[in-house]
C-alpha cells in the first residue's frame, strides 16, 4: 500500500516536471519569436517636464502674461517597425511628407519621444486619444505655453516665445534643450529668457507598446523660471495704442531721474500669440509683406528728421556756448537769403522780433538759423552727442539705428564736399542730414530736464545706471524748463492742445519734411509729413519725459502733442490708483477676528 502511494507520488511529480519542462519549451523556443518582439515594446522613455515659465509683471504689478497648457502629441518610434503614415497623416491633419522627415532625423533617439505636432486643440486631442491605439507609442504631451494677455498692446517690448532654432540649440546656454523647446524670440522674452525659463525636469519611465506607463524609475523636479518686474506701466501702452488712431510711429517714455523705461510702444503691432502655438508659414509671410510693416520697432529702428524738436539743442547749446542769450533778439520777416537760396520760416509772415523764450514758444525757424549761424556746425554736432544722439542707446531690447548727427569732418569724408552755411541753417532746425530715433530723442528730453543727467534705458523697475553728467547750466536748465512750458501752455505756443487739467506738460512740437511730396502737389499720406512731440511732466519736478513720432502724421501740435497728453495722464492716473489702493491694502491691516492677522505690503 506504502510502495503504490510512493509510485503514484513520483508519477505525479515526474509529470508535473514535464509540463514544466514542456512550457520553459514553449516559452523559451516555440513562441522565442511572440515574446521577444513583446518585450522589445516595453521601453524607456525620457519624458521632460516642463518649467512653468516665470511671469512678466508692469511697474504696478499688472501681469502681461500668463502660463497655459500646450498639448503637443509625440511617438516613441523604432524604424524596425511598420507604421501607417498614410493614416497618422490624416489623423493629425499633416502632410506625410513632414511626418516622415520628424521620423527619420539623424539625431533622434530611441528614449525620447519625438515631437510631431505642437498647439493641439481639445478637438484634436479627443480626435487622438480615440485612435491612439492604432499606432504604437503614439501618446499626447502636456508643455507650457504662454498667453499675452494684452495681445497687440506692448508687443514689440513683451516679446513672444518660439520653437528654439537649430543654431540657437548649437549655442552653449541651450544645448540641453529639447529640438522642439519654446524660448523667447523677441523683446523681453529674449532678453531674459534665461531668468523667465527655469530648468525642466526630467523623468525616466518604463512603458509598455501601447505607450502606457508601467513604473517610474527616475525623476528631477523641474525648477520654475524667476519672475520679471519691468518698469513699465501697461496703462499708458493701452492709452498711447487708443490715441495713435491707427497711424504707425512710435512713444518712448523714460523717467528722468533713474532712466527707467515707463513705455516704449511701436505701431502698427503684432499679435505675439501667433507665435508660441505654432506661427503658419503664411501668417508669416503675411507679416513680412504687410506695407505697414508691423514687426518694425519703429522707437529703435526708424530714424528720421526730428526737426524743430531739434531745436531744444540748438538753444541749449547756444546758451552754453554763451552765444546767445535770453534776451537775445532777432526779427523774423518769413525767411532769410543765403545766395540764391532762401531758406523760410513755417510762418510765412514771419514772427517780427522776437526773444529766444518767444522763438521757442512759437518755433521761429529764422531765430534757429541766426544761432546755428553763431553756432557753427561742430558745437552743434558737440551737444547734440552729449546730449545721446548720432550712436545706439544701449538698450537690452534690439539692434537700434544710430541716426546721424552731420559735422564738417563727416561730409568731407563721406560726401567728399565742404561744408556750407546753408547746411548749417537746415541742420539748426533738424532737417538735412539730421535725423534720430524716438528713443534718442526721449533721452534728449530726459536728459535736459533731470539736470543733465544721462541714464542708460532700463527695462526693469528699480535699476538705474548713470552713464555720464552732461554739464549744463542752472540758468539754462530752469530756463528751457519754463520755455517748454510756454509752448503748451500760452496762448501763442504750438503745442496748445497737449495743455492738461490734470499735470502741468512742457514740451516742443516738431515737423518733419517728406522731401518732394509737397512739391509735386501729391495728396498720398506717404507723402505727408512726419509729426514729432517731445514732452516732460510736471515742469516743476518732472517724473516723466517722452518722445512721440507719428508716421506721415501731419503737424506734431496738432497730432503728436495730443498722444502725449493721453500717455502723460495715463501714467499720473495710473499712480494715483497705485497708491490709492496701496492705501487701501494698509488700512484694510485692522483685525476683523478673533484671530490676529496681518497685511504685508510690498
Amino acid at each position: 500500500m506504502l510502495q503504490k502511494k510512493i509510485r503514484i507520488s513520483s508519477l505525479i511529480i515526474v509529470g508535473i516536471f514535464l509540463i514544466l519542462c514542456f512550457r520553459l519549451w514553449q516559452l523559451q523556443i516555440l513562441d522565442d519569436h511572440k515574446y521577444k518582439a513583446l518585450s522589445e515594446e516595453n521601453r524607456l522613455r525620457i519624458v521632460k517636464t516642463p518649467a512653468p515659465r516665470g511671469i512678466i509683471y508692469d511697474r504696478n504689478m499688472t501681469p502681461l502674461v500668463k502660463n497655459i497648457p500646450f498639448f503637443s502629441v509625440s511617438i516613441i518610434y523604432d524604424n524596425r517597425r511598420q507604421l501607417d503614415t498614410d493614416a497618422l497623416s490624416l489623423l493629425l491633419g499633416m502632410k506625410k511628407q513632414d511626418i516622415e522627415e520628424k521620423l527619420h532625423r539623424k539625431d533622434n533617439s530611441p528614449f525620447v519621444p519625438i515631437k510631431l505636432k505642437q498647439g493641439l486643440s481639445f478637438e484634436e486631442i479627443a480626435r487622438i486619444e480615440s485612435r491612439r491605439s492604432d499606432f504604437l507609442g503614439l501618446f499626447v504631451e502636456t508643455d507650457v505655453g504662454r498667453e499675452y494677455l494684452f495681445g497687440k498692446v506692448g508687443a514689440h517690448l513683451i516679446g513672444y516665445l518660439g520653437k528654439v532654432t537649430q543654431s540657437q540649440l548649437n549655442s552653449n546656454g541651450l544645448r540641453n534643450l529639447p529640438p522642439d523647446a519654446l524660448i523667447g524670440q523677441w523683446g523681453v522674452e529674449a532678453v531674459f529668457d534665461s531668468e523667465l525659463r527655469g530648468i525642466p525636469g526630467e523623468k525616466i519611465i518604463e512603458v509598455d507598446a501601447l505607450g502606457r506607463e508601467l513604473r517610474m524609475i527616475q525623476e528631477r523636479k523641474p525648477v520654475i523660471g524667476k519672475d520679471i518686474n519691468l518698469s513699465i506701466d501697461i496703462n499708458i501702452h493701452k492709452a498711447v495704442e487708443d490715441a495713435f488712431r491707427g497711424k504707425a510711429g512710435a512713444l518712448v517714455a523714460i523717467k528722468p531721474g533713474t532712466g527707467e523705461i515707463l513705455a516704449l510702444e511701436s505701431l502698427p503691432s503684432f499679435d505675439p500669440n501667433i507665435f508660441p502655438r505654432g506661427i503658419t508659414y503664411n501668417e508669416w509671410k503675411s507679416l513680412m509683406e504687410d506695407k505697414k510693416k508691423p514687426m518694425l520697432n519703429r522707437a529703435l529702428q526708424s530714424q528720421y528728421p526730428p526737426g524743430s524738436t531739434f531745436k531744444v539743442i540748438t538753444a541749449v547749446a547756444g546758451l552754453e556756448e554763451g552765444v546767445i542769450k535770453p534776451d537775445t533778439k532777432v526779427t523774423c520777416t518769413g525767411g532769410i537769403n543765403y545766395g540764391k537760396w532762401t531758406f523760410g520760416c513755417w510762418k510765412k509772415g514771419g514772427h517780427g522780433t522776437v526773444d529766444l523764450h518767444r522763438a521757442i514758444v512759437e518755433s521761429c525757424d529764422v531765430y534757429f538759423y541766426e544761432v546755428g549761424k553763431r553756432l557753427g556746425i561742430d558745437r552743434i554736432h558737440k551737444y547734440a552727442t552729449l546730449l545721446g544722439l548720432g550712436r545706439e542707446t544701449g538698450i537690452d531690447l534690439a539692434k537700434e539705428k544710430n541716426g546721424l548727427i552731420p559735422n564738417t569732418e563727416w561730409k568731407k569724408e563721406k560726401k567728399g564736399l565742404a561744408w556750407y552755411l546753408g547746411d548749417t541753417f537746415i541742420s539748426s532746425i533738424g532737417q538735412g542730414y539730421v535725423s534720430a530715433t524716438p528713443i534718442q530723442m526721449a533721452i534728449v528730453m530726459s536728459t535736459i530736464t533731470s539736470g543733465g543727467h544721462k541714464y542708460k534705458p532700463t527695462l526693469i523697475k528699480g535699476d538705474s545706471e548713470l552713464l555720464e553728467t552732461v554739464s549744463l547750466k542752472k540758468e539754462t536748465i530752469e530756463f528751457m524748463k519754463e520755455a517748454l512750458s510756454g509752448v503748451v501752455n500760452k496762448p501763442n505756443g504750438t503745442a496748445q492742445r497737449a495743455k492738461s487739467s490734470l499735470v502741468v506738460i512742457g514740451g516742443k512740437t516738431g515737423t518733419s519734411q517728406v522731401v518732394g511730396g509737397k512739391k509735386k502737389g501729391a495728396v498720398a499720406e506717404r507723402f505727408m509729413d512726419h509729426a514729432w512731440f517731445l514732452a516732460f511732466a510736471p515742469v516743476d519736478n518732472p517724473e516723466i519725459a517722452l518722445s512721440v513720432f507719428v508716421e506721415h502724421g501731419g503737424g506734431g501740435g496738432a497730432v503728436a502733442s495730443p498722444i502725449a497728453k493721453r500717455a502723460i495722464e495715463a501714467y499720473f492716473l495710473s499712480k494715483r490708483q497705485n497708491l490709492a489702493d496701496r492705501g487701501d491694502a494698509v488700512r484694510g491691516t485692522v483685525d476683523t477676528s478673533k484671530k490676529e492677522q496681518k497685511i504685508i505690503v510690498h
